[in-house]
């Protein structure tokens, strides 16, 4: 990741929706089958037919058992590109069985230039096939909202998702199926078979499921749909085809048992040598397991006693210099599985930008690192503080009933944490780090008129043990929110209505509210804020306050179908709403707004493929009225002839106030600025893919940011994918905070200086992957990053007056200022009354490289062999300075950091 200036287009935290291009209805549409959908059209519904299977079935790939001759093909597929509307240009004929266990599938995928026209890698599960491959969408429950993808290439690669009550595909769920390919001088074939206590679906005797059935071939980019609608249409599962003839005797009852041992070595360096808690090496391990049980037909039980949530994959470095924290994506498994059921929002914008979805559930904060890491480290000299707090256990139900109530619980705990302290000469001795918690999210929609109305609902609870004062003083005693959302679809669904609205509530001592009301989400002790409304949903700064609660909104209207596409949007958070228990929230204390206008080119000319235009505007205001965001925006993009994408966008960015700058000063001014940026990607289907994606900032200051990434994607071999993909940033900002310093005489700022400084920042990084498929079920990923990143301060001063953009520099506009040892001596004013004070010298050089390697075996199906290995080696001092030569070889000779991980499980199923 790269270091990005406070201020920037690119210095966000968290899910804020950074940069949101326009697209193409077809792209939008296709990429999530139907997370928005269209009611059917008076066209005939294509129907296919499954018939008792007879005979033995062997799942090879070679379609060559008698029984498969007993059912009737589907063999009527339409393009949806190149040529949309027009028949597919290679035969396909797909067969259906079925018996008391599951559903079998045969597709032959004929190629009249088969077996060299066939492209198909070896990839692993979920990934990119960038190949040929087959694809079935099976909506079990026939509500035209659910459905289940299960696809595969020619190499017998899987891809598999889940989407459940109109939201995003999950690839997260791995189900236990089986299937099978083979490859001849006709063409390719594929065998499924897909058990019933994989899917859900009706206690109906005689079922009739949606069904969509996809080619997709890659030399030409031809992708073929059985049951057909246009890139303009809103399409998914409302549009779905029928699969009719299939005879369950009953639902299956199952349960899955997945036990598993962990062990782990770890050889860190210690900070100190004396340490009495870190000789530079520990081993442990535990045993664990996991549990998954149909309540009902259609409601999931996954229970986990004693977890391993260690993620095997690292998080990107980064440097922050703003007040707001960062943002990392969950890849535990736990709880990446099935996530999207327990998605609250209903955000989307064709193009907006520093914004967020209503905030509602972070996974990550359950089992996050001890929240009073830093009393232990102010105990005593030595600490052995606990990386993550440990999570007892955690059970979530998930599953949709059958009066069509979606439904998602979770509930996890995590135990309380201790660190041990030392010092020489004192007895060793425990301080309470984290308290005993228990966390709850509940997530339910009901459907209406196939999926036309969707009305939804959403709560959440953090409950802590707060034994200890220390921990009472900064940790909220509780937190709850209740939320509710809407989706309204009319005009088959061309035009939407998206609506959501959630009440958060917060208790605790004073201080602990007080650290809220103070945080960087809200500056309540903004000395210039001047809230009108009263003290309504706790919008007062209150220092003996022990509750604090908020409300947050969304609404959006749109035309989503046809060429022309419009939205206009508002979002909203009163400076009360609180979610950072339970959620991550940057900020609070603001009413967004935004519009943009689409416009869809689908149609392939003689110079694209496809091609779109969006142009709109955006602006946020603050509860007291503050203008702190506006900007007009304009992007598009397309395809060209040779499978080259570009898009790009332009930012206009006037003056503005801004009320975070100073952190909890007076409020400031961010300059006008304009943002440029562009992105360019080759043919994906040759055996080397580039990409590069440049974008330049100025500001009316002279501030600027210049920022480059690229990307070679390799694929040596079918079974090989190797990536480099170096980064370089470059920017000035002329208003980087530094600090606060209290001073009576400056009465413009409300007794105190707010020092400021230019800042020119560099950052080198390279991420690199390494992918080596040996089988569709064994793996080997490798993956590093260097990163460099530094910091030069000068020009130190500060702003003249509040609600101004003109800052003067010590030494040169006003007073003096001196180096010394350990940093500066400012005397603000001169031979004036104000005191000199001393700040500490800001620049920095850091390095960091990590990278693991992680092996994996699923060699038996559910049943995994993980061996993992990560490394991490970090340098840094106050040179301010970036030398590729000097930081390259410090970092190398930097003193690794190895961790070794194993990872056994076994897949138990009835």
């Amino acid at each position: 990741m790269r270091l990005t200036p406070p201020g920037s287009v690119r210095s966000l935290s968290r899910c804020s929706i950074l940069l949101v291009l326009a697209q193409p209805a077809a792209v939008r549409a296709q990429a999530v089958d139907g997370a928005i959908q269209r009611a059917a059209h008076s066209v005939p519904v294509p129907t296919a037919r499954a018939v008792p299977r007879i005979g033995t079935i062997r799942i090879d790939g070679r379609i060559d058992e008698d029984a498969w001759n007993k059912a009737t093909p589907i063999t009527e597929f339409t393009q949806i590109d190149p040529e949309e509307g027009k028949p597919a240009t290679e035969r396909t004929e797909v067969r259906f069985l079925f018996d008391d266990g599951a559903l079998y599938v045969a597709a032959r995928m004929y190629d009249r230039q088969a077996p060299n026209g066939i492209i198909t890698r070896l990839v692993r599960r979920d990934a990119d096939m960038e190949s040929d491959w087959f694809q079935v969408v099976i909506d079990g429950y026939h509500d035209h909202l659910g459905r289940a993808f299960f696809q595969v290439n020619p190499s017998g690669a899987k891809f598999d998702a889940l989407g459940i009550g109109g939201s995003n595909p999950d690839a997260s769920w791995d189900p236990i199926w089986e299937t099978a390919t083979s490859i001849d001088a006709n063409g390719w074939s594929a065998e499924m078979r897909i058990p019933y206590s994989q899917l859900r679906f009706s206690q109906a005797e005689v079922q009739t499921w949606g069904l969509q059935v996809r080619r997709f071939i890659q030399r030409s980019q031809e992708q073929d749909q059985w049951s057909f609608w246009k890139k303009t249409d809103v399409g998914g599962p409302s549009r779905f085809g029928h699969l009719e003839g299939m005879h369950v005797a009953g639902v299956p009852r199952h349960v899955e048992v997945v036990p598993y041992v962990v062990g782990r070595a770890s050889y860190v360096k210690p900070d100190n040598a004396g340490n009495p808690f870190n000789d530079g090496s520990t081993t442990n391990a535990r045993v664990g397991g996991d549990v998954k049980a149909l309540l009902t037909s259609n409601l999931t039980l996954n229970l986990t006693l004693n977890p391993d949530f260690g993620q095997v994959e690292v998080d990107p470095a980064s440097v922050n210099l703003s007040a707001f924290e960062t943002f990392f994506s969950e890849k535990r498994p736990f709880f990446v599985a099935d996530a999207g059921v327990f998605d609250f929002g209903n955000f989307n914008c064709y193009f907006c930008s520093n914004v967020s979805s209503v905030e509602s559930f972070y996974s990550r904060r359950i089992g996050r690192s001890p929240q009073g890491a830093d009393l232990a480290a102010n105990a005593g000299q030595y600490a052995d503080i606990p990386e993550n707090s440990t999570i007892l256990g955690a059970a979530k139900v998930t599953g949709r009933t059958e009066s069509g109530l979606t439904v998602g619980l979770l509930n996890a705990v995590t135990r309380k944490e201790s660190a041990r302290v030392s010092s020489p000469g004192v007895p060793e001795f425990s301080r309470a780090v984290e308290p005993l918690t228990n966390y709850f999210v509940g997530r339910v929609k009901r459907d209406y008129r196939d999926g036309d109305i969707v009305v939804g609902g959403f709560a959440t609870s953090v409950i802590r043990n707060l034994d200890d004062a220390a921990l009472a003083d900064r940790l909220n005693k509780h937190a709850e929110s209740v939320g509710a959302d809407l989706v309204l679809n009319w005009d088959r669904k061309n035009y939407s209505l998206l609506a959501t609205t959630e009440l958060s509530n917060i208790e605790g001592s004073p201080a602990a509210i007080l650290r809220a009301q103070t945080s960087s989400a809200r500056y309540y002790q903004r000395p210039d804020r001047q809230f009108s409304h009263g003290c309504f949903l706790s919008g007062c700064y209150d220092p003996t306050a022990t509750s604090m609660r908020g409300l947050a909104g969304y609404a959006r209207i749109a035309k989503d179908g046809g060429n022309l596409n419009w939205e206009t949007a508002v979002n909203t958070r009163t400076p009360g709403f609180e979610m950072n228990d339970i959620s991550f929230q940057s900020r609070a204390d603001y009413i967004w707004q935004v519009a943009n206008v689409l416009y869809n080119w689908t149609i392939p000319t003689s110079w694209y493929r496809y091609a779109y235009l969006s142009a709109g505007g955006q602006q946020q205001v603050t509860y007291d009225g503050v203008l702190n965001d506006r900007q007009l925006q304009l992007s598009g993009g397309g395809q060209t002839l040779n499978f080259w994408n570009l898009n790009g966008f332009y930012l206009n960015r006037p003056r503005v106030f801004d009320d975070r700058q100073l952190r909890g000063g007076p409020i400031a001014v961010r300059p006008a600025s304009s943002v440029v940026s562009g992105n360019l990607s080759t043919d994906g289907r040759s055996a080397l893919v580039f990409n590069v994606s440049p974008q330049f900032m100025r500001n009316e200051e002279g501030g600027f940011s210049s920022y480059v990434s690229a990307s070679a994607r390799l694929k040596p071999a079918s079974n090989v994918a190797i990536t480099f993909g170096p980064s370089y940033q470059l920017s000035t900002v002329k208003q980087q905070y530094v600090s606060t310093i209290a001073d009576s005489t400056a009465t413009a700022f409300y007794g105190k200086r707010y020092v400021l400084s230019s800042l020119t920042q560099k950052t080198l990084s390279l991420d690199t992957r390494l992918a080596v498929t040996f089988t569709p079920s064994m793996t080997l990923e490798l993956y590093a990053q260097p990163f460099i990143a530094s910091g030069d301060y000068f020009g130190f001063g500060e702003y003249d007056a509040p609600r101004e953009l003109h800052k003067s520099v010590y030494g040169t506009d006003r007073g003096t200022i001196a180096v010394t040892a350990g940093g500066f001596t400012v005397d603000p004013d001169g031979a004036g009354p104000a005191r000199s004070f001393a700040i500490g010298n800001p620049d920095f050089t850091v390095r960091s490289l990590q990278g693991n390697a992680v092996f994996r075996w699923e060699y038996r199906p559910g049943s995994t062999l993980f061996l993992v290995w990560t490394q991490q080696r970090n340098s840094a001092d106050a040179s301010g300075s970036l030398d590729f030569s000097r930081d390259r070889t410090d970092l190398l000779t930097a003193h690794p950091d190895n961790i070794f991980l194993v990872k056994y499980s076994y897949w138990l199923g009835r």
